[in-house]
């Protein structure tokens, strides 16, 4: 029976010295560590959660004050952060910390009743015992038939619309019934042919829609997003953005699209460069604002750094999208998650993409929810007459059919349209 696990104890403080969004999930106090060291820094994280401060390894440092001497250092700290496998298994790791404590408890409880053993004090142990056994408990999952309720409720209910969010795109809602909570989506294509603009425009939409949409990019620059974003529904030419010579008419259009973007519940971040980073930012924000419909869009994957060095950048890859792929469901929100493609698209003849063009794939395919695909025709063949069609190309839906969906681009304003 272990009373103790120093391993599980500093893995739940290492997990939130890498995110301090995931203090506040957890369930446990400073009494179910059982090393002083560790009751110390929770000590800390606790006084720093209520203070409304932000909780990792500098601020860490710093609370403790001349406290970090017994601790073991900046360098115990630093252990903990390392140390850590992975964050997704820190409800695993408080499990096994509650799980200590009850043994500890219990031990107690034990060798006090054998102290004096009588009736009464029998009666006292089984009920401490009773409520020790419900320390850390896991919330009680729905059975079947609660789920079975919700599904006839919901068929009942008269609602016919779909059951993911909107993206205006009706051949697109049409087959996917919109962004689905809880799942990711991959829109990958090669260089330049639109993914950046389809992602704008996606947040776009969700937020005409009174939507929040959060856009995480690691490529371009809020300003240079916001230009985008103005020149797709001002219609104003994107290399007007360079010259800076607007004529009147322009001018009107983006003055209107500036106040219609300035009402939209709009995130856009440029210095969010890790998986933890994003992951705590969308944490924040769901918790911030528990009643929003959340979108989240990173553009894009390749460009993304891992929290734990692999030796192999397709393992890393596979652990960062299976984390994306847990927190859509952790959180109930779609991901949408751009990705770049490999050059083997090149060397065929049909360059229309397949999944096995995903570049430095790891888990990829068995991750995500929908996997699709941007083509242009005249991305290839500069003298076709489709110069304004995207193809968009659902070559895996977990929940449904794939096929093609076809879309009007208007690549001068960076604008996705329906076709018709």
């Amino acid at each position: 029976m272990t009373i103790d696990n120093f391993e599980a104890e500093a893995s739940v403080l290492g997990s939130v010295l890498l995110d301090g969004t995931r203090f506040s999930q957890l369930s446990l106090t400073e009494e179910q560590f059982a090393f002083k060291e560790h009751k110390r820094i929770f000590q800390a994280m606790i006084h720093m959660s209520e203070n409304n401060q932000t909780i990792d390894l500098v601020t860490v440092t710093t609370n403790l004050g001349d406290a970090l001497t017994d601790i073991g250092g900046v360098s115990y700290l630093s252990q903990l952060a390392e140390s850590v496998p992975s964050l997704e298994s820190m409800p695993h790791y408080e499990r096994l910390v509650f799980e200590a404590y009850r043994n500890r408890k219990s031990r107690e409880l034990a060798i006090k009743y054998a102290e004096q053993p009588n009736e009464n004090k029998l009666a006292q142990l089984i009920e401490s015992l009773q409520s020790c056994q419900g320390l850390g408990g896991s919330k009680e999952e729905k059975d079947t038939n609660d789920y079975l309720l919700e599904i006839t409720e919901a068929m009942l209910s008269g609602d016919s619309g779909s059951t993911g969010l909107a993206t205006s795109f009706v051949d697109l809602d049409q087959m996917t019934g919109g962004l689905q909570p809880g799942e990711m989506i991959i829109v990958a294509a090669r260089p330049s042919v639109g993914k950046t603009a389809f992602a704008l425009n996606l947040a776009a939409a969700h937020c005409r829609n009174k939507g929040m949409s959060s856009v995480f990019s690691l490529e371009m620059g809020t300003k240079q997003l916001l230009q985008r974003m103005i020149s797709a529904e001002g219609y104003i030419h994107s290399q007007k953005w360079r010259s800076m010579v607007f004529n009147r008419d322009d001018y009107l259009r983006a003055l209107a699209a500036v106040g219609e973007i300035s009402n939209w519940r709009l995130s856009l971040h440029e210095h969010h460069r890790t998986i933890s980073d994003i992951c705590a930012s969308l944490r924040k924000a769901v918790r911030d604002y528990p009643d929003e419909k959340h979108l989240a869009i990173i553009d894009y994957l390749q460009l993304i750094r891992p929290t734990n060095k692999r030796e192999r950048r397709d393992l890393e890859v596979g652990e960062m999208t299976r984390e994306l792929k847990l927190l859509a469901v952790e959180l109930n929100i779609p991901i949408v998650l751009l990705s770049q493609l490999s050059r083997g698209v090149e060397q065929r003849h049909d360059k229309r993409p397949l999944m096995s063009d995903l570049r430095e794939s790891g888990n990829i395919e068995q991750d995500a929810d929908i996997i699709s695909f941007l083509y242009r025709e005249d991305y290839y063949d500069k003298e076709t007459n489709n110069t304004d069609i995207i193809e968009i190309i659902i070559a895996k839906q977990r929940n449904g059919p794939t096929g093609t969906v076809e879309l009007l681009l208007k690549k001068e304003y960076g604008r996705f349209e329906n076709v018709g």
